[in-house]
C-alpha cells in the first residue's frame, strides 16, 4: 500500500511523524510526502526532520506568501502532477490548512481515496480560512478520522454519514506525538537552562494568527497584555520573524522577554514547564492540556470547546481586560487534568489498521 502524506506547517510535520513512526513497522505500506511550503519557517531544516526522527520530504514546493486563492491554486496543481506520477492508495491531509484543502481536491479529481486526519472540527466561524478548509475536506474525504467526540458529533450534524465516507474514532494522534517527544525533550532539551527558566516559573506565549497580527488594535491590546502580567510573572514568547517586524513597524513597546523561534523539543520544554500558556495557536492549546497547564486563548472561537468546556482553556480574545483576568484566575484554581479528552495515545495505530 502506498500513502502520500500531504503537508504544510510544523505542527503538521509533527502529528505526520506519529503516523510515519507506525507505518516504519510494517513494510507493506510505503509513505511519500509532499511540503508544500506554505507556512516558511527557518527552523524546518535537516535539523527539524532528524530531530522528528522522520524522513526530509520527497517533495518540496516552496509555495507560500501568497494569497489564499493562488496559493490553493498553485499547491492544487503541483500535487496534481506529483499525484499522477506516483499512484498512491491514499492522500492523508492534516487539520485545516490551505496545504490540507489542496490536496483533498487534488486526490479527488483523480478520483483516489482521501484520509482526513483532524476530521470535524469546527469553530463555527465561517470569516477563518481554516473553517473553510476544515468544511470542504471533510466533504470530499473517504474516512474522517476524528479525535473527540465532539468532532464525530459535528459531523453527525452536518449529515456527513451520508456523504459516503466511514467516520472513525480514533483519538488525537497529536497526542501521541506529544507522548514520544516528551520524554525525547526531557532528555535533549536545554531551553530552560539557557534562558535560566525555573519550572512553573513563567509564561509561554504565543502570537502567529494574522487576525491578531495584522489588526493594529488587536496586537497591541494583547502586548498590553503580556506586559502586565510580565510585571508579576516572567513572559517567554518565541516570535516569529514576521511578528517581531509587524510589531517593530507599529512601534509596539514590548517590556517581556522575546527569543527565536524553537524547535519542537524546546517548544515542548518550554510548554510542560511553563505556569500558564497563552496563544493563539490550535495545537498549543491542546499541547497545554497535554501537560496540565492552563492555557489563555488569543482568539474568539476555537475549536477545541472541550477545553474550554472543561475549564482547561478562557476564550480571551485580544481583550486585553480579559487576558489578565484569566491569568489571575488560573493562578488560584486547581483543576484535576484527568479527563481523557483527546484518547489514548494510541491514534497511529488505529489510523494505520483502518488504512490497512
Amino acid at each position: 500500500m502506498k500513502l502520500v502524506t500531504v503537508v504544510g506547517a510544523r505542527p503538521q510535520f509533527v502529528k505526520a511523524s506519529a503516523l510515519s513512526r507506525e507505518i516504519k513497522k510494517h513494510s507493506d505500506v510505503e509513505e511519500v510526502i509532499i511540503h508544500t511550503g506554505q507556512h516558511f519557517d527557518p527552523n524546518m531544516s535537516d535539523v527539524f526532520f532528524n530531530e522528528l526522527e522522520i524522513p526530509a520530504p520527497k517533495y518540496q514546493l516552496d509555495i507560500n506568501s501568497l494569497t489564499h486563492g493562488a496559493m490553493t491554486g498553485r499547491m492544487l496543481e503541483q500535487i496534481e502532477k506529483i499525484l499522477i506520477g506516483e499512484k498512491p492508495d491514499y492522500v492523508i491531509v492534516y487539520g485545516d490548512t490551505n496545504s490540507t484543502l489542496a490536496g483533498a481536491l487534488a486526490a479527488s479529481k483523480l478520483h483516489i481515496k482521501i484520509a482526513h486526519i483532524e476530521a470535524g472540527l469546527r469553530s463555527f466561524n465561517m470569516a477563518m480560512p481554516e473553517e473553510i478548509n476544515r468544511i470542504l475536506t471533510d466533504r470530499i474525504s473517504d474516512i474522517l478520522f476524528c479525535p473527540t467526540t465532539t468532532a464525530i458529533h459535528n459531523l453527525h450534524q452536518e449529515g456527513m454519514e451520508n456523504c459516503n465516507n466511514k467516520i472513525v474514532l480514533c483519538g488525537d494522534i497529536m497526542y501521541d506525538a506529544a507522548l514520544f517527544y516528551k520524554a525525547k525533550s526531557d532528555l535533549e532539551s536545554t531551553v530552560l537552562q539557557d534562558l535560566n527558566l525555573t519550572g512553573n516559573g513563567f509564561v509561554l506565549a504565543t502570537i502567529h494568527r494574522q487576525e491578531n497580527t495584522d489588526d493594529p488594535m488587536r496586537l497591541a491590546n494583547i502586548i498590553d497584555a503580556l506586559n502586565d502580567i510580565h510585571r508579576h510573572t516572567q513572559v517567554i514568547v518565541p516570535l516569529h520573524p514576521r511578528t517581531k517586524k509587524i510589531i517593530e513597524s507599529k512601534e509596539i513597546n514590548t517590556h517581556f522577554t522575546i527569543i527565536d523561534p524553537v524547535g519542537y523539543l524546546d517548544m515542548i520544554s518550554l510548554t510542560s514547564h511553563a505556569a500558564v500558556v497563552i496563544t493563539d495557536s490550535g495545537g498549543l492549546q491542546k499541547e497545554a492540556y497535554f501537560f496540565s497547564k492552563y492555557c489563555i486563548t488569543l482568539r474568539d472561537q476555537t475549536e477545541w470547546v472541550e477545553l474550554v468546556d472543561g475549564g482547561f482553556n478562557v476564550l480571551a480574545g485580544a481583550d486585553k481586560k480579559s487576558i489578565s483576568e484569566a491569568y489571575h484566575h488560573f493562578l488560584d484554581s486547581n483543576i484535576v487534568f484527568d479527563n481523557a479528552l483527546y484518547g489514548d495515545g494510541h491514534a497511529a495505530a488505529k489510523i494505520l489498521k483502518e488504512l490497512r
